[in-house]
């Protein structure tokens, strides 16, 4: 992205032609090369610094998916923009950062990873802002590659919800259910052996 722009600024030249256009032929090669496309250094900063970082986040948490999520979340936002979105140049890679923070967000609730949480909150936080960005609210932003890359991310973080660490729990639950367990355990004796048996050799994490 970086290289692209200062190769723009060099020549000079402006490659905004070369992103997504919706519904016209024409446009179907920004569907590869909108990423690296940024109107000025202001967009491609604003860009790259969630980029960097929530990709780091999902290569460390999710090595044997991440390509192929990084690739889905590319062409899937751009395909969407191409199909539904204003017939207008859309550039930029928000879409891609957006399909990230919305994958780590409820990948994390949806695998109920204490770890994936903690940085769900965090993405929260640092990110929450960008919840604005996924409404037309203002002049020349592509709202629609922000909106259709939290869709993109939504969906990828439900249907590989079985990738990535193993679900946890913290410890505070288990310990109720110890205590519930035990209860039982009194006025059930006789039935309790079996069962105590069977839940001893399954695999808790």
């Amino acid at each position: 992205m970086w290289y692209v722009k200062l190769v723009e600024v060099a020549l000079p030249a402006d490659f905004s032609d070369w992103g997504v256009f919706p519904r016209k032929i024409s446009g179907l090669k920004g569907i590869i090369f909108t990423p690296f496309i940024h109107s000025g250094f202001k967009h491609l900063i604003n860009n790259s610094v969630p980029l960097f970082s929530l990709t780091l986040a999902l290569l460390y948490f999710y090595k044997r998916i991440a390509y192929p999520l990084l690739l889905i979340f590319w062409l899937g936002t751009d395909i969407l923009v191409w199909a539904f979105a204003r017939n207008s140049y859309h550039i930029g890679a928000s879409g891609i950062v957006y399909a990230l923070a919305s994958f780590i967000f409820f990948s994390g609730i949806f695998r109920r990873n204490i770890n994936l949480m903690a940085l769900s909150l965090l993405v929260s936080f640092l990110y929450g802002s960008m919840v604005w960005g996924i409404f037309p609210i203002r002049e020349g932003m592509s709202w629609e590659s922000h909106l259709f890359g939290g869709l993109i991310g939504l969906f990828c973080a439900y249907i590989f919800r079985h990738y990535g660490p193993s679900s946890q729990r913290p410890s505070w639950l288990y310990e109720d259910e110890e205590e519930e367990e035990g209860e039982n355990s009194e006025d059930n004796d006789a039935e309790d052996i079996p069962w105590k048996i069977n839940k001893n050799n399954s695999n808790y994490t």
